[in-house]
């Protein structure tokens, strides 16, 4: 299949090299020359913007990192709306649905398909094809699609509604957004009464309180102090945001979520948007007068 592909950062990268492994031809475009270089050694053609990206292709896939860069790369000045071949734009995108619709919007008055597919994973997931690929859009245009997003990860049709599969994610995310944070304050209050916080969470791992942090986040990021799980807590940040977003555009209250999200705003306050996010759990250790790691215990 011919595909373009718009944003090579550490998502998009992986995942169309993948393409690019599996026999598909693309047309790749960034602002960043090296990371399309990186991918022309490889066999890729380089595009000079979204649209003539979509002037070459009738698939064109997306990975940005924000609601105005996907907005931009698909309706903008040079985007893809204005490409002469392109037929599907296929967002790997977080943006929320309220974005998702917008964009829906605009492409159909020039007939092209905008199919929602967010993806959640991380790096990992994305260098190794086992992310989890939500994906919203019409059934004929799903299936025409699936083997190629069957190379970046396990996909599931989330339906045909605008904007549904990223309403899976945002409810994927907030998960994953308290589950660090959750996880930080429970093994902070073990290192404060003076427990392992190793042992601590391989108990959690063996029981009940097991969750994706527990699991990967801190045997890999946390108790060795790299903070380098590869997602950034700016991008944490917007998630949740946009998942408080979505509950209050339908009428819900989420009290845990507005709580979680009082959090993050702590972490990015004290943090920085570039941190990793698995340092989520620095400011509620500085409050506590504790350091976790590995080797202490209290």
């Amino acid at each position: 299949m011919d595909i373009g592909f718009i944003g090579l950062g550490k998502m998009g990268l992986p995942m169309a090299s993948r393409l690019i492994a599996a026999g598909h031809r693309l047309v790749v475009f960034d602002q960043r020359r090296e990371a399309v270089d990186a991918l022309v050694t490889r066999g890729a053609q380089a595009a000079t913007s979204p649209k003539d990206v979509a002037d070459r292709v009738e698939n064109v896939f997306a990975s940005l990192p924000s609601l105005q860069a996907s907005l931009e790369v698909a309706t903008g000045d040079h985007g893809v709306i204005h490409g002469a071949r392109v037929k599907r734009f296929i967002d790997l995108s977080t943006i929320g649905s309220q974005m998702a619709v917008r964009i829906h919007g605009l492409l159909a008055k020039r007939n092209i398909v905008a199919i929602d597919s967010p993806v959640s994973g991380g790096i990992a997931g994305a260098e190794k094809g086992t992310l989890a690929v939500m994906v919203s859009g019409p059934r004929a245009d799903f299936d025409l699609l699936k083997p190629a997003l069957d190379v970046i990860g396990k996909v599931f049709f989330i339906g045909e509604q605008p904007g549904a599969a990223q309403t899976m994610k945002l409810a994927n995310n907030y998960l994953s957004a308290t589950a660090i944070v959750a996880t930080s304050e429970a093994v902070v209050m073990g290192v404060k009464a003076g427990l392992d916080p190793a042992v601590m969470i391989d108990v959690f791992n063996a029981g009940s309180g097991l969750n994706t942090a527990s699991r990967d986040k801190f045997p890999k990021s946390v108790l060795p102090r790299t903070f380098d799980f590869g997602f950034a807590t700016g991008l944490m940040v917007k998630d949740v945001r946009l998942c408080l977003d979505e509950a209050r555009s339908l009428g819900l209250s989420l009290e845990i979520a507005e709580a979680v999200g009082k959090l993050w705003e702590t972490v990015i306050a004290e943090m920085g948007a570039e941190s990793d996010f698995t340092a989520a759990i620095q400011p509620i250790e500085q409050r506590a007068g504790v350091v976790v790691g590995k080797t202490n215990a209290g």
